[in-house]
């Protein structure tokens, strides 16, 4: 079940917020587009009214144990496979914690208007973007080299390059809004695309996992 990991993790939110957007589309609070192209909407307003925000929420919450578990479990197969990459694998176990803790901070104060905690869910999405990303680089440049692997690169190096191409645009553009939600639609699903590619390195890799039990202390 634990090779199956990266895919639970790649579908569990696309699937909530997906829910989330078409419930509020359907009661009136959203308008109906393609957010990937349009940008009518943001992320953050599929989960901060209602019906949307119970799946939002439903998603998102379970989503922080599930990152936490994969970077542990990630963790722990680069200290088998690549025992000499330490110093990258407490980086991204790191960067990858940030991310999936700075999401519970998110999900908290989604839908608040004080200032502070409007401050707290902008703090929380940005280094939970940021953390998750930091991350699947690092693991990413862990893996042994192959075709799959500078594909996964080309999605993990694209929400920088997004990043920088949004800061620029909004320097020259007098209404940069539909420009940054469309932009941070396209970059939270490479973002999960990302995980199905680990999905496919873990198996192509033969990844199995073995459960034992100490015999001595069992029959003691």
């Amino acid at each position: 079940m634990l090779r199956f990991l990266p895919l639970i993790v790649a579908i569990v939110p696309v699937a909530g917020v997906t829910a989330a957007y078409w419930l509020n589309i359907d009661a009136g609070v959203l308008p109906a587009c393609v957010p990937f192209a349009d940008g009518c909407t943001s992320i953050s307003a599929t989960g901060r009214y209602l019906p949307g925000s119970m799946p939002f929420r439903a998603a998102l919450l379970p989503q922080v144990a599930l990152l936490c578990f994969l970077w542990l479990f990630s963790a722990e197969y680069l200290k088998i496979t690549r025992p000499g990459l330490a110093a990258i694998r407490r980086a991204m176990l790191t960067a990858g914690l940030t991310g999936a803790m700075a999401l519970i901070v998110y999900v908290t104060f989604l839908g608040t208007h004080h200032p502070v905690y409007e401050f707290m869910r902008r703090f929380g999405i940005y280094f939970y973007f940021l953390g998750t990303v930091l991350a699947q680089v690092l693991l990413t440049l862990a893996l042994r080299s192959s075709g799959l692997r500078q594909v996964m690169l080309a999605f993990v190096i694209a929400p920088f390059v997004l990043g920088v191409a949004n800061l620029l645009l909004k320097l020259v553009i007098s209404d940069p809004d539909w420009i940054e939600n469309s932009i941070e639609w396209i970059v939270a699903f490479l973002m999960q695309c990302w995980f199905v590619l680990l999905f496919v390195a873990w198996r192509r890799a033969g990844l199995a996992i073995t459960v034992r039990t100490d015999s001595s202390n069992a029959d003691s």
